[in-house]
């Protein structure tokens, strides 16, 4: 190991955390949140909510498009 190089624990390296593209249901806006918000995250364009926080994964109220690695 060199001197500037930090010891990461094994739980940071390997998230499966992810992102997520949805699509809003009222507009049909897409965008992309956080699989995990502990907020809730509302449609940029009509402010409809598109996921809640649950303390876990986010239930999402929108329709998924894609998840981003």
């Amino acid at each position: 190991m060199h001197g500037d190089e930090k010891m990461i624990p094994e739980q940071l390296k390997e998230s499966n955390s992810k992102f997520i593209k949805v699509r809003c249901p009222k507009c049909k806006n897409e965008q992309v949140t956080f699989g995990k918000s502990s907020s809730g995250v509302k449609c940029l364009v009509c402010s409809k909510v598109l996921s809640e926080p649950t303390g876990g994964k986010a239930r999402v109220k929108a329709r998924i498009l894609e998840v981003l690695e």
